[in-house]
């Protein structure tokens, strides 16, 4: 995503003008029946040379720099403006490659925000060209639901201090040696699937806790995948998946296609998505 400038609003009674992402004019799609942000007006598209900026007028004063940060403060508000963003952005992508703006990016008028487009219309255009025809799809590996054999009980005090140290130390090494396997899963995986895409990320593996608890996440990866390469994408998560030596360490799981967010930067060059690709 890109991060342009976001301009304080002059009128705090009037609108402001709400930017959500920009796509190749050629391309820009109907946006009649898009509500965006509750409030505002009809989302629209904005002319920026080749580019199409979608934007919205909405209230300038439920986005003022006081009473913003208030309303993204609470989660239920946080969620529905983010879920407005994500459903304009979403409804540009069914037709056309887009380049996400963070959530309320601002601008005081029309111009100033196709001026700030304008400047960078190349970077957007390069952008805009290496995701067309193309989506994001996610490969997310955990590990597999450990099956130990039960533990022999230990004696209320070990004749021997020695013995039970050293069946101490075998434990924990054996946790080691299966973490580590489990590991290397991950990476047999994640080096078998970035295969099939133009480009790779390792993003923040999530926390369990989130996810309401469960096994570890081994992967959490992002790939940028040609549309006419997602059957095979599915077909070699899914012989991986059945491998035996695969299944007893990890579980595969692939979600998509999304809009390409994770490879949609304009600060990221092509050379670090291939480098981070064949690592």
């Amino acid at each position: 995503m890109t991060e342009p400038t976001a301009h304080r609003p002059d009128d705090e009674s009037g609108s402001t003008v709400c930017v959500f992402a920009v796509c190749p004019a050629s391309a820009a799609p109907v946006l009649s029946g898009v509500a965006g942000h509750t409030g505002g007006g009809p989302v629209r598209l904005l002319t920026a040379g080749p580019l199409a900026v979608v934007a919205q007028d909405v209230p300038a004063a439920d986005f003022a720099p006081e009473t913003l940060p208030e309303r993204l403060g609470d989660p239920a508000e946080l969620e529905r403006c983010a879920r407005d963003h994500h459903a304009v952005i979403t409804a540009v992508a069914r037709t056309a490659p887009v380049v996400p703006f963070p959530l309320a990016t601002l601008y005081l008028s029309d111009e100033r925000a196709v001026a700030a487009v304008a400047e960078r219309a190349r970077d957007f255009v390069r952008v805009l060209d290496r995701l067309r025809h193309r989506a994001e799809w996610g490969v997310k590996v955990t590990a597999a639901p450990g099956a130990p054999a039960p533990a022999a009980p230990e004696p209320a005090a070990p004749a021997d201090g020695r013995a039970y140290l050293a069946r101490v130390r075998g434990r924990q090494q054996e946790r080691e040696e299966r973490q580590e396997v489990a590991w290397r899963t991950a990476e047999r995986v994640y080096a078998a699937v970035r295969r099939t895409a133009v480009a790779a990320r390792r993003l923040r593996p999530q926390d369990p806790v989130l996810g309401g608890g469960g096994p570890r996440q081994l992967l959490n990866a992002a790939l940028l995948l040609d549309h006419h390469r997602a059957a095979e994408l599915r077909e070699l998560a899914g012989s991986l998946a059945a491998d035996p030596a695969i299944a007893r360490h990890a579980r595969i799981e692939v979600t998509g296609p999304w809009v390409p967010y994770s490879f949609a930067r304009l600060d990221q060059c092509d050379e670090e998505e291939r480098a981070d690709a064949v690592l």
